[in-house]
């Protein structure tokens, strides 16, 4: 995977406070200085504290994220967050479908969908994720639904804008649970996206698409899923909370991306 650049981010979720916050992104920065070279790191804070954990950041080349966005550029809808207030924060990238957005907040599709091609029309890098519950893998279903949140989340996107996305697959009980896809199953499901993407646009946008894992991913387990060939970096949960655990998974990718070029 040496053509695709290493992609790793940390999804901090509800967690942290306005000095907590700006201190682990602090500790963030000063420890993947020298390895955005190999790899793109990307912080995704609480929406209050965007605009201090951008300042955290400084200069130092590190992708301030956000968690969510809303499809509207302004309007009357009371607690949303338009593309417009995120690139006056100077955000950079932002997530669409995250599985906690889909169970928990009943999103769809349709709504998914809507708000990454609000993101990639405000020129904002989309994180689109995708995953199946327990019992869709227990079903064999985790094909049929990865394909389908795949096609549903880009309907309308063209090969073009394609540069602008980057998939995580979430299988959902593997986050927080402490549960992890083996690199084996979790390879054999980012091929069958990475398929997906040939069928639904071509080959070229097929390899050049990265696909992120995000699963209970620690130092501990990020070498073994970062050697397979289609697992193009993380998108981190609780590890992203502790500077030392996120910078390793992060060493864990951008060391051996270093050593291919």
């Amino acid at each position: 995977m040496a053509h695709r650049k290493p992609i790793i981010g940390g999804n901090w979720k509800m967690n942290t406070n306005l000095a907590t916050g700006a201190t682990l992104a602090g500790e963030v920065a000063t420890g993947c200085r020298d390895l955005i070279d190999a790899c793109d790191v990307a912080v995704f804070p609480p929406f209050p504290y965007l605009q201090a954990v951008g300042l955290a950041l400084g200069q130092q080349g590190l992708i301030l994220g956000a968690q969510d966005v809303y499809h509207e550029s302004d309007g009357a809808f009371t607690g949303e967050v338009s593309t417009t207030m995120l690139l006056d924060l100077n955000v950079q990238m932002v997530l669409a479908g995250h599985s906690e957005r889909r169970h928990v907040l009943g999103e769809d599709d349709e709504l998914v969908n809507a708000k990454a091609r609000a993101g990639l029309a405000a020129g904002l890098t989309v994180i689109l994720c995708i995953g199946e519950t327990l019992e869709q893998r227990e079903g064999g279903q985790t094909e049929e639904v990865n394909v389908r949140q795949l096609r549903g989340g880009l309907a309308g996107v063209s090969a073009e804008e394609m540069r602008g996305v980057v998939i995580a697959y979430e299988p959902v009980w593997a986050i927080g649970t402490g549960r992890t896809a083996t690199p084996e199953d979790a390879e054999t499901a980012h091929r069958a996206i990475r398929g997906a993407l040939g069928e639904l646009y071509d080959g070229a946008v097929a390899e050049a698409t990265r696909i992120q894992y995000g699963g209970s991913v620690k130092p501990e387990n990020a070498s073994a899923l970062f050697a397979e060939e289609d697992i193009d970096g993380f998108l981190v949960g609780g590890a992203s909370l502790k500077a030392d655990a996120f910078v390793a998974i992060v060493k864990a990718a951008a060391i051996p991306a270093r050593s291919a070029v």
